[in-house]
């Protein structure tokens, strides 16, 4: 495939219709197809009785035979409540297995991993924790996906203790994954010392939070987090427990206020969340400032706008070069935990994923070209062959 973003159709080249969307979705995107025919007495009783009561009594005595002898070793389980699906906000479990679905398909298209949506009509955490307990012996990996924040942060964290296999929140660790791959691309490409940044944050939410947190791991302490009250700090008000925890890690010269103090003299602006910022606000970064306006449908600033401003520009949107999407990332992380046999997915294989989608434009580098097309098929087995690596020189492998 190998495709270039910039001589592929875009969604503004060619416009897509409502029945073109509605009618790829009946009946669903997603079918179960055999691996081998059923077409006689012969295949019947080996596929089922009498067969297949040889292949239960094994694994009855060994447990480990059953990643050999069934699907459940490479099967990936995308688990959401509903609560926080796309732009949509909280629409419940039904109205969000289109886009578990969707998210189902391209473990398929990007990884050949199978996988199945499980949507859950409870936004409790221990009822989705001890479910997931429950169905463990059904599945290898678990991708929790557009549950809430703050509880999402306490959810992931309670199923990773829980179960012994990789587990990622992708609406907060894809993102952050696939922000620094292009943050390495966007200060190579621009000859500047990643470390050394200013970085500011607009969304304290999952996504705002990983980003923060994969950030100040690869070494950048100027970070400074906003919310819709203004900036994160030690001693506001009415701050949750993820926010108190990150206002002690994060804004180390102690500023106050909101983005016009926080983006004053920044160089680099990311933003998750759907408040606007204004262009005069984006005019009073540094030179050579990058600007990563990740908000869909509608960018915190139209990237037209910031491009007055700013050196580089990216956006979540495919109509826009330098598109930050999550399809970059989790693909090629869950197949590489899986391909190690893997126990965890940790902060070391997150990194390891961000430099090999970095890695795959590191000799093409433009400023509109600082991370790969969502379609180059070299980035998913890249980003699988070093995740495979960190899980098992880190010793998270069975």
């Amino acid at each position: 495939m190998n495709q270039n973003p910039h001589t592929e159709p875009t969604i503004a080249d060619v416009p897509i219709t409502d029945e073109e969307i509605f009618s790829a979705h009946v009946g669903g995107k997603l079918s179960v197809e055999l691996r081998a025919p059923i077409d006689t007495k012969r295949d019947l009783s080996i596929a089922y009785t009498p067969g297949v009561a040889q292949v239960s009594r094994a694994i009855d005595t060994d447990a480990t035979l059953v990643n050999k002898y069934t699907w459940t070793e490479r099967l990936v389980a995308v688990v959401s409540d509903g609560s926080a699906v796309l732009g949509l906000g909280d629409i419940g479990p039904r109205a969000s297995l289109p886009v578990m679905e969707g998210k189902s398909a391209l473990f398929r298209s990007f990884a050949g991993l199978n996988s199945i949506p499980i949507v859950l009509d409870t936004k409790d955490p221990d009822e989705i924790v001890e479910t997931l307990i429950r169905l463990r012996p059904s599945f290898g990996a678990v991708n929790l996906e557009d549950i809430s924040a703050p509880r999402c942060f306490e959810i992931e964290r309670r199923v990773i203790e829980a179960l012994d296999c990789p587990v990622m929140h992708d609406d907060q660790h894809g993102t952050a994954i696939v922000v620094l791959a292009a943050l390495k691309g966007a200060t190579t490409h621009l000859g500047r010392d990643l470390t050394s940044l200013r970085v500011v944050i607009s969304g304290a939410g999952a996504a705002g939070v990983a980003c923060a947190n994969i950030l100040m791991a690869v070494g950048i302490s100027d970070v400074i987090v906003l919310d819709s009250k203004g900036i994160v700090s030690q001693g506001r008000d009415g701050l949750n427990e993820s926010k108190t925890d990150l206002a002690a890690r994060t804004n180390p010269r102690g500023l106050a206020g909101g983005a016009v103090e926080a983006l004053a003299g920044a160089d680099v602006f990311i933003g998750v969340s759907a408040g606007l910022i204004p262009e005069e606000i984006i005019a009073s970064m540094n030179d050579d400032s990058i600007v990563f306006a990740l908000s869909n449908p509608d960018p915190e600033i139209h990237p037209e706008v910031a491009a007055k401003y700013a050196a580089i520009v990216a956006t979540g949107r495919s109509d826009f070069p330098n598109q930050i999407n999550n399809v970059l990332a989790f693909p090629g992380v869950f197949k590489g935990a899986l391909d190690a046999g893997s126990r965890r997915i940790s902060e070391g294989m997150k990194i390891a994923a961000a430099e090999a989608i970095f890695s795959v434009v590191a000799d093409d580098l433009r400023a509109d070209r600082i991370v790969p097309s969502p379609l180059d098929d070299r980035v998913a087995p890249a980003v699988a062959a070093a995740v495979a690596e960190v899980a098992r020189a880190e010793g998270h492998c069975s």
